[in-house]
């Protein structure tokens, strides 16, 4: 069975019960697409897609004889790069954060109206330190590289399963009232955050006058909440209702992640105030300090001690470069080299999408980073295409 036949039958009858189009939907559709900032990147800013990958401590992977580790790069020796593989076939790691995974995109059509983004993964086998491709439509991995959290391939799920990294089995599905999209394990690995959803996220409308267009166009909102999952237990908290408003803020897929001291869950907006943050019951609150003005889109948010931010594409002439800032007054303080910033290695080092001078922004390769250096070390081959395009690949981080 092909991509097309599995998704074909597994959404079938969600396509038929979509409603039309509103009245409104052209204007709706103009307005989401100057607002996107994770579908597109401009040559005055790059944007990312959300992904959380966050860990529970667990005993780092040994050194494998073909590891690369440049030495007296940034001052650090402890990188694992692998700068001819794209998509990568084995480990990549910086430090104490790993390539846990990585997913590419198929832009499935399902009616002359209606498309769907189709995800694979490729999760990290802790025995061989390759990727392998696996079957779940989402992943998310906890620290230690040993578990992981999975979503069967029709979405929204009726279940989350825990997959056990060494074994490659589920060791316990946990059935849920409320279906889910997305699921992000909290900074100590103890909790899940399940976003719940009524329909699939990641399936669109495309007007029929507007049939060539790439991009994901508005749909009425899915979103429902999401529930809060003790990872031990595999209980799942009550659910918590957060209603999407008009949905004028949202895209199609906004997930819940959590706050960098794991106490409450965020969402981001992609109107201002750009993101809410909720307690684990469902009550909004107000954002924490060091929070506030980290934008939502910027996958790396705070460096470990909370002490720096990672900020926005900065530009560049010569070489591209992106902001880091206070967290508390969201002042810039610094630039670092880099496109996209993904994930802090440590309190000093970032790793980043970045390309080589003057070339296609989107020919662009993993790197590690640090504030007050020039130099970039290549941790994966470059990715080819333009955004969107069948192939590109992106990475899922955790610590190890």
């Amino acid at each position: 069975m092909n991509v097309d036949d599995l998704v074909r039958d597994s959404f079938h009858e969600q396509v038929a019960e979509l409603a039309p189009p509103p009245v409104d939907f052209a204007d709706r559709v103009l307005a989401v697409r100057r607002r996107r900032r994770t579908r597109t990147i401009a040559s005055a800013a790059v944007a990312t897609a959300a992904a959380i990958a966050v860990a529970v401590a667990m005993p780092v992977l040994g050194t494998g004889k073909d590891d690369v580790r440049p030495a007296n790069v940034l001052n650090e020796n402890d990188i694992i790069a692998h700068p001819g593989q794209t998509p990568p076939r084995d480990l990549i790691a910086a430090g104490g954060v790993a390539l846990a995974a990585y997913y590419t995109e198929a832009n499935v059509k399902l009616s002359a109206t209606h498309h769907v983004d189709v995800r694979t993964y490729w999760l990290l086998d802790a025995r061989t330190r390759t990727y392998e491709k696996t079957k779940w439509s989402f992943v998310a991995v906890a620290p230690g590289l040993r578990t992981a959290a999975v979503l069967e391939r029709t979405l929204p799920a009726k279940r989350i399963g825990l997959l056990n990294l060494l074994t490659g089995k589920v060791e316990r599905w946990i059935p849920v009232d409320h279906t889910v999209g997305a699921v992000a394990f909290s900074p100590d690995g103890r909790k899940l955050v399940a976003t719940t959803y009524k329909k699939n996220p990641d399936l669109h409308v495309t007007p029929k006058d507007d049939q060539g267009s790439p991009w994901p166009n508005f749909q009425e909102p899915g979103r429902t909440g999401f529930y809060v999952v003790d990872v031990a237990s595999g209980e799942a908290a009550s659910w918590n209702e957060v209603s999407p408003g008009d949905g004028s803020g949202l895209n199609d897929r906004q997930d819940f992640g959590f706050s960098h001291d794991g106490k409450l869950v965020y969402a981001g907006f992609t109107t201002t105030p750009g993101q809410y943050f909720y307690d684990f019951r469902g009550h909004q609150v107000q954002a924490p300090a060091n929070e506030k003005h980290l934008p939502w889109y910027v996958d790396a948010r705070l460096s470990p001690d909370g002490r720096r931010a990672a900020g926005d594409f900065a530009g560049g002439s010569k070489a591209t470069a992106s902001a880091i800032l206070d967290p508390v007054s969201g002042r810039r303080i610094t630039t670092v080299r880099g496109q996209e910033l993904l994930a802090w290695v440590d309190n000093e080092r970032l790793i980043a999408w970045d390309i080589t001078p003057g070339s296609n922004e989107f020919h662009n390769r993993l790197v590690v980073v640090a504030p007050g250096s020039d130099k970039e070390v290549p941790l994966s081959g470059f990715r080819g295409g333009q955004d969107g395009a069948a192939g590109r690949w992106t990475p899922v981080f955790a610590r190890r």
